[in-house]
Formats: C-alpha cells, sequence, structure tokens
C-alpha cells in the first residue's frame, strides 16, 4: 500500500524517513552471508506481488508478504521492501521517492513485529498452532500497516477529508487482509515440511558447534 507524492507533511515525511533509516541499519546488520538467496529470492517476490495495484483513494492496496518476510527474515525485510520500493517509484512511478520512507516503515515495522511475535508457535511442533499463527502473521500486518497508513494520513490533513480516507484505507485492504492469512497459512505449513530453516535460523554458536 503506497502513499503517493504530495499528500503527507513534511513532518511526516520526516518522521517516517528517520523510523526507516533506523529499521534499515538494523536490518543491513541482520543479513548474513547464508542469508543472501533468501533476502534475494524473497526481493523478487515481493517486487512481482506488489506490482499489481487496486486503487483506493490516495493510496492502492496489493499483497504485500509482509507477514513471511517478517518470519524469514527479522529486520532483514526492511531493506527487501525498501529496495522494492525504491524500484517500484523510479521504474513504474508507484508511490513516490519523497514518501519511500513512510511507505517502508509502514510496510516493514508490522513485519518484523509479527516474526518476532509468532515466529515461536510457527516453528513449533504443533501444526494446527503453527497454521493459525501463519494466517495470524499474515493477516496483522496487512492491518497493521493500513492502520500506520490511515494515522500518516490523518496526521498530515486538516478536517475530515485525510480521515475519511484514513478510513477508507483501512477498510479497502481488508480483503487483502483475509487472502495474505491464507497465502502464509499455506507458505507455513508447506515449508515446515519442506524446509523448516526457512523459517528459523539457528544462533551462530549452535551452528559453528555442529559444523565442528
Amino acid at each position: 500500500m503506497h502513499i503517493s507524492e504530495g499528500i503527507l507533511s513534511a513532518p511526516v515525511l520526516a518522521t517516517g524517513a528517520a523510523l526507516s533509516l533506523g529499521g534499515l541499519f538494523f536490518g543491513f546488520g541482520a543479513i548474513k552471508d547464508e542469508d543472501t538467496p533468501k533476502v534475494a529470492i524473497l526481493s523478487a517476490v515481493f517486487f512481482v506481488a506488489s506490482l499489481f495495484h487496486v486503487n483506493i483513494g490516495p493510496s492502492s492496496t496489493h499483497l504485500v508478504l509482509s507477514g513471511l518476510m517478517g518470519l524469514m527474515l527479522g529486520w532483514a525485510a526492511f531493506p527487501v521492501i525498501f529496495f522494492g520500493l525504491l524500484l517500484q517509484g523510479i521504474l513504474f512511478g508507484f508511490g513516490g521517492l519523497t514518501t519511500l520512507g513512510v511507505n517502508t516503515f509502514t510496510m516493514a515495522s508490522p513485519a518484523v513485529l509479527c516474526g518476532v511475535l509468532f515466529r515461536g508457535a510457527v516453528t513449533g511442533p504443533n501444526p494446527a498452532k503453527a497454521a493459525a499463527a501463519g494466517f495470524v502473521c499474515g493477516f496483522f500486518p496487512v492491518a497493521i500497516s493500513a492502520c500506520l497508513v490511515g494515522l500518516a494520513l490523518w496526521l498530515s490533513g486538516e478536517g475530515d477529508a485525510y480521515s475519511k480516507m484514513a478510513w477508507l484505507v483501512i477498510a479497502g485492504n481488508f480483503p487483502v487482509m483475509i487472502m495474505e492469512g491464507f497465502v502464509c497459512a499455506f507458505c507455513v505449513g508447506f515449508f515446515r515440511k519442506v524446509r523448516p530453516g526457512l523459517l528459523v535460523r539457528a544462533p551462530a554458536k549452535a551452528a559453528e558447534k555442529g559444523a565442528a
């Protein structure tokens, strides 16, 4: 969900840029050499999935897969989403460059949060609980992102016009929340059977001990 140019106020743009810079700092630090293929593949998936837009007022909606990225990448979801949005803004004019910080933060921060909260349940021994956690991890990042977009619009506007836009963005993304939930739950079930290591990375010390 991108916020277009010329809508947000300067303080909101500056705050979004500062918060995204912090996320990128932690995100780049979280990427290990062995994560490079996973980061590259998820970057491509995010870029392609985000190309199919449905316009909703000053914003637009599309599949984000942010919850899945939060589970698989943690803080590294920030640079993945940042570069995806940057390329979309440069190549296709989606969103914009001045709103890049806000758009990055509204999508990436819920992904990181849900990854931290639900990774344990997703990788636990109970398949039903893992599937339910996968659905929640797909649903709630989009819900939180929609609320953050609405908040950014509300803080930037004067009067009722932007408030109505904010509620429209939140309500319009509800179908996407449902779709994201099912997609994330399916991916969690698939990865648990095929490559459970994609959902969680062993600590460095444990990996070194196992290699020894």
